[in-house]
This record gives structure tokens, C-alpha cells and sequence, in this order.
């Protein structure tokens, strides 16, 4: 015990006490640096946080060795400091390269900011779903078909960038699909990986229309590598379809001025024990028209 309250005695007392003080300023070299070093540690996150902590920080550390070279004359200072812009400079150099190496066109940035941005979706994270795609927006004219009833077959999934999909069953309107929608999130949700299947309804462009699609195969190879994107379009897909379910909803009317909610089959008639039991559209007598291929129903659009 000793010992060790000699060392502590040591380094706590055995060092010279600052018993004057200096009247003088550093000069301005170091009063730059110091602000450089406060306004650089106010840097927020993403690429061009780091940017700007990157560039403050180092111009920061090369004031400050020029300081200890011109001023303090203290080769130990000087070095420390240098060795520490050096770094900055690097690390500014690598943010910048990884910057340009994300840019991407109009559309898919306006898609990022609009979509996968609020989701706190990094850009690089975004780089890799772009890829995916292959980088590639596809336009479809007003009146061609995306897809048609019991023909096309279900192997890919796409998000509508611009423009208005009407969809259809055996000709009768269900509802419209709107921009930063999946054309078709129902299909992707009935089917497993392994499993192959048909459109059940027929989706056309109501006027022109850009869209982004993902192949199945090389989207579930991507899903494999990264669960976080995995999980990403889990939530975005499961979201998708809820807007799809109100959509319905919102057409559906019983008698007596009720609307008939989907949700819950059977609260209408719980509710109302003696309404006669309502005819409901003929589309809907025969379950979801986009459902698994088979049998088990998706009330999803």
C-alpha cells in the first residue's frame, strides 16, 4: 500500500505548480484552431456529417501544428498534430470517393428521399438495392398492360416511381395503384420463395408510368446476404398491402348507410343481429381476387 500511495503522491505532487500564469495570448494561429476544433465536433451523421467533421477537424490539427511549429517550437506538439491532419485529409478522401461512388440518377435520388430516406436507410445500404435492379427505371405507355389475369406469371417485384396502375379482376374495377406503391405486393406475400405462380388480376396504365422492378430470384439472393434489407422490404411490403386493404374497404358499403369492414367479418353482424344478410359485390363473393395460387386466401387488393 505503500507504494502505490508513493506513485500516486508522485504523479500528483511531483510536477511543477503553475504559480504564474502567462498575460499574453497564444496568438491567433492557435485561437483559430481551437474554434475550428468547436465548430468541427458539431458535425452531424451521414456521409456529409462526416464530411464536414473530416474538413474542420483537420484544417483544426494543421493550425495547430503550425502553431507548435512557429510559436511553441515543440517538435513532440508539432508532430502529434500533423500526424493527426494527415489522418483527416485521408479519411475526407475516402468519405469524398464513397459520396461519388452513390450518386445516382434523378429518379432513383428523388425515390431515396422520398421512400427509404425518412426510414433512416443509409445511402450505401440504398447503393446496394439499386443494384439490385440493375439501375434501371422502365416505362410503361398509357393502356399497355404490367400484368394480365391468369397469364403472366409472377416473378419479379415492382415499385411504381410515377404515374397511375388500374387494377382489375374479370373487368371489374378494384382499385388504382399510386406512386412509391408495389404493383405487386399481394402476388410477392402469397408465394414462398419456391413457388411459382399467376397474376390474378390484370394491372393497366392508366396513364404513363415508370416503375422499378426487382427480379425474385436475384432479390431473394440479396434478402440472403442482408437481413436488414430483408426486414426492410418485410415492413415495406406488409405496409403496402394495408394501404391496398383500405382501398377495398373504402368501396365496400352494406345497407342502412354501414360500411362493411373487412378487418372484421363478422362485426357487422354482431352488431346488427337482425339485418338481413347483404349481398355483397360479386368480387368479393369469391375472396381476394390476388390470392395464393393455392387456395389459402389474401384479402390484399
Amino acid at each position: 500500500m505503500g507504494d502505490n500511495a508513493s506513485f500516486w503522491e508522485t504523479l500528483i505532487y511531483a510536477h511543477p505548480v503553475c504559480t504564474t500564469w502567462k498575460h499574453e495570448a497564444e496568438g491567433s494561429i492557435y485561437h483559430l484552431a481551437s474554434i475550428l476544433f468547436v465548430v468541427g465536433f458539431m458535425g452531424g451523421s451521414g456521409f456529409f456529417g462526416l464530411l464536414y467533421v473530416f474538413s474542420l477537424l483537420g484544417l483544426g490539427f494543421l493550425c495547430s501544428s503550425v502553431w507548435a511549429w512557429l510559436d511553441v517550437c515543440a517538435a513532440d506538439i508539432f508532430s502529434w498534430n500533423f500526424i493527426l491532419f494527415a489522418i483527416c485529409f485521408v479519411q475526407f478522401i475516402y468519405v469524398t470517393y464513397q459520396v461519388r461512388s452513390v450518386a445516382f440518377d434523378r429518379e432513383f435520388q428523388e425515390l431515396y428521399s422520398a421512400l427509404f430516406q425518412p426510414l433512416g436507410i443509409s445511402l450505401t445500404v440504398y447503393r446496394k438495392i439499386v443494384l439490385c435492379c440493375d439501375a434501371e427505371v422502365i416505362t410503361l405507355e398509357k393502356e399497355h398492360c404490367y400484368a394480365m389475369q391468369g397469364k403472366t406469371p409472377i416473378d419479379k417485384l415492382s415499385l411504381l416511381v410515377s404515374g397511375r396502375i388500374r387494377v382489375t379482376v374479370d373487368g371489374e374495377f378494384l382499385h388504382y395503384i399510386f406512386p412509391l406503391q408495389f404493383l405487386d405486393s399481394p402476388e410477392w406475400d402469397s408465394l414462398r420463395p419456391t413457388e411459382e405462380g399467376i397474376f390474378q388480376v390484370t394491372l393497366t396504365a392508366e396513364t404513363d408510368c415508370r416503375y422499378v422492378a426487382w427480379r425474385r430470384k436475384k432479390l431473394y439472393l440479396l434478402f440472403a446476404k442482408h437481413r436488414f434489407i430483408s426486414r426492410l422490404f418485410s415492413i415495406l411490403i406488409g405496409s403496402d398491402i394495408a394501404e391496398k386493404l383500405y382501398a377495398l374497404n373504402d368501396r365496400v358499403h352494406v345497407g342502412q348507410g354501414f360500411r362493411y369492414d373487412i378487418r372484421l367479418p363478422n362485426f357487422y353482424h354482431v352488431a346488427l343481429p337482425e339485418t338481413p344478410p347483404v349481398q355483397l359485390p360479386h368480387h368479393l363473393q369469391r375472396g381476394s381476387p390476388r390470392r395464393k395460387p393455392t387456395g389459402v386466401t389474401n384479402c390484399s387488393s
